[in-house]
């Protein structure tokens, strides 16, 4: 009987202890949960304001400094400039190029802020226009085969993936120094691949892990920072024949 009663109550403390660490455990993982709903919560924050603050730059670009250069332009032109002083001839021409540039320059960093092709016509049209401006020719030469069978899921979202694109490009340009850019995607399963592959210098995967953390690699942190809003996955990769950068995002 002793034996009997010795062992319900080592039994019993030891569903007591197991209980315990059950809810123990349980605790934490609700405290884990919370603490990455609201990491993502503030990412979301960030990442909205940071839109939000790139539209209303585009807007005043736009509306305010275009329309003064656009004014300045027109006083400009009512200006009489007499042709026998041959110095102030190459001065009123050179002055009316770098207004034209300005203006032109004014409502393509508006244009490019605002993405209104996005918003139009979605994130496949917004990539090719993005990379029919950017290309250079003679230099880079840059091709796109996207899948058509995806179609917009959330503005937002396709926003941030657009400006994924957007950094990346830029980078590779910038640093990588290519003859040759392909932009390439695929929706299967309600997934999206988006693969930038180029033929420059390049990042391997475990390159990128250290260089997202250095001070100087801002872009790379602000792609980091959409791919966990997204829940999605990105990917540096070397080839044979150049280097490789994978998106993937869950619809």
């Amino acid at each position: 009987m002793g034996i009997a009663v010795m062992l319900s109550l080592f039994a019993s403390i030891l569903l007591i202890f197991i209980f315990f660490q059950r809810k123990k455990y349980q605790y934490h993982k609700n405290i884990q949960q919370l603490h990455q709903t609201q990491q993502n919560q503030l990412i979301e924050a960030a990442v909205r304001s940071e839109e939000t603050e790139r539209h209303r730059i585009a807007e005043e670009l736009h509306d305010e400094v275009g329309a003064i250069l656009s004014a300045a332009k027109l006083h400009f032109q009512g200006v009489t400039i007499n042709a026998s002083d041959k110095n102030n001839v190459p001065r009123y021409q050179k002055g009316q190029e770098l207004l034209d540039g300005a203006i032109k320059q004014v409502r393509g960093i508006s244009h490019n802020l605002h993405s209104s092709i996005l918003k139009e016509f979605g994130l496949n049209e917004a990539i090719r226009h993005f990379t029919e401006k950017i290309a250079l020719h003679d230099v880079i030469k840059i091709t796109t085969r996207l899948d058509s069978a995806y179609e917009p899921q959330n503005a937002e979202n396709d926003m941030s993936i657009y400006r994924m694109v957007q950094e990346l490009m830029n980078n590779i340009i910038k640093h990588a120094v290519p003859k040759n850019i392909r932009i390439t995607s695929k929706y299967h399963n309600s997934m999206l691949n988006i693969s930038i592959f180029h033929d420059g210098k390049g990042l391997a995967h475990e390159e990128y892990e250290a260089f997202k953390f250095n001070k100087n690699g801002m872009g790379l942190k602000a792609i980091q920072t959409r791919i966990i809003l997204l829940k999605g996955e990105l990917k540096f990769s070397k080839t044979d024949t150049g280097y490789r950068i994978d998106l993937n995002i869950p619809q």
